[in-house]
């Protein structure tokens, strides 16, 4: 239903990206965008470009007085440091970097410059990413969903999350330089960060993102390519560095009984939700879900690749960047001598900004799924279905 094109090199004039397929009527608070633009440049460990670039939005067209008219939204934000870089001769860059897209890319394109697979292969591409994913957002408040996330680990230092509502986590989070809901926490991964920085290596770990009153139904289990929970898992791996994704408690799950794992099902005596994480509000629409009740979301909101109407939870693992200023062994393709691979400007830890880029995919993902159950060509016609759903 919703499709997604982004363009523009990592020391381009500017990044494009292109959502086509946004209901008439949507009012689009740039603004918001702009704050998750934000969100996903701070953070510490972060490179010396975030000194140079001030992520802003500019809306080109598909938005007239601040309202979605149907036709495709064009977004664009410039690059700053382009300005650094334009006219410059640079020499081909010849020793691909390992754990870089350099060597694969540079194989798979026939190019005897590794920069070119670099600049686009960059996560600077997931600025356009958070903007677009910005817009979903927008869509999905319409029907009270709401999309956050928190870091749960960085360079092995586990996190305590605090007994608390996703929305305190949320917002404890966003107040924090690292992304961290519990500010003890947080202060130790700080010093594990500046352990990494001061020994010239780089530093991952793991985020969760949780999407909050989220319809049930979406997604369907009757084709694998129609399974939300693959789709979601799919959009998550394709960030930068990501390399594994969980939904729910999974790993844990997989060395217990199966008696240990299910999420029971109660009879609701009291007609109303008790986890104040998880559900929508209790209308006559909704009614029949409201009859059941679970205590636990050991499966993350999905089961047999449909919402149930628990919180989506899904984590994903974040390898360490793969440029380190310690050089590390790899071979020159232009003689196939062995060679060190030269560092470019790269963060030492990443992981707090990927919180929000992983909120703009789940919910660019979800905003699809919506758009699939309910269609509509504008923003009243998706109101009044899901009256109806």
């Amino acid at each position: 239903m919703l499709r997604l094109l982004t363009a523009g090199e990592s020391h381009g004039p500017a990044l494009i990206g292109i959502v086509d397929g946004l209901p008439a009527g949507l009012a689009i608070d740039v603004d918001a965008i702009n704050l998750d633009l934000a969100r996903r440049q701070i953070g510490v460990g972060r490179s010396a470009r975030m000194r140079i670039e001030n992520d802003r939005a500019e809306i080109l067209s598909g938005v007239i007085h601040g309202i979605t008219t149907g036709a495709p939204v064009t977004l664009k934000i410039e690059n700053l440091d382009y300005a650094n870089w334009k006219g410059k001769v640079v020499p081909p860059q010849t020793i691909p970097r390992p754990g870089h897209a350099d060597f694969a890319g540079a194989t798979k394109y026939h190019l005897d410059d590794l920069r070119l697979v670099a600049e686009r292969a960059s996560a600077r591409e997931t600025a356009m990413r958070v903007a677009c994913g910005a817009l979903t957002r927008q869509l999905l408040a319409q029907f009270e969903t709401v999309v956050g996330s928190h870091v749960l680990e960085i360079g092995g230092v586990r996190a305590n999350v605090p007994q608390a509502e996703y929305l305190e986590i949320f917002e404890r989070a966003q107040a924090s330089d690292v992304a961290v809901a519990d500010e003890a926490s947080a202060e130790k991964i700080r010093v594990r960060i500046a352990e990494v920085m001061r020994a010239k290596d780089t530093i991952g770990g793991v985020i969760e993102v949780v999407a909050l009153n989220v319809p049930i139904g979406l997604g369907s289990h009757v084709q694998w390519d129609r399974k939300l929970d693959g789709r979601l898992a799919q959009a998550v791996m394709s960030i930068q560095s990501v390399k594994g994704v969980e939904i729910g408690t999974a790993f844990e799950n997989a060395g217990k009984l199966g008696t240990e794992v299910q999420d029971e099902i109660f009879v609701n005596d009291k007609l109303q939700m008790t986890n104040d994480k998880a559900q929508l509000p209790i209308t006559d629409d909704n009614l029949q879900m409201t009859k059941t009740i679970r205590h636990t979301n050991r499966a993350g909101g999905l089961e047999g690749g449909i919402t149930n109407g628990m919180p989506i939870v899904i984590r994903a693992a974040l390898k360490p960047i793969a440029t380190t200023v310690t050089p590390l062994n790899s071979v020159d393709l232009a003689t196939g001598e062995p060679a060190l691979a030269q560092y470019q400007r790269s963060d030492y830890c990443h992981v707090p900004r990927a919180c929000v880029i992983g909120e703009a995919m789940v919910a660019w993902v979800l905003a699809d799924a919506v758009m699939e159950k309910l269609g509509g060509d504008s923003i009243d016609e998706m109101r009044e279905r899901i009256r109806e759903a």
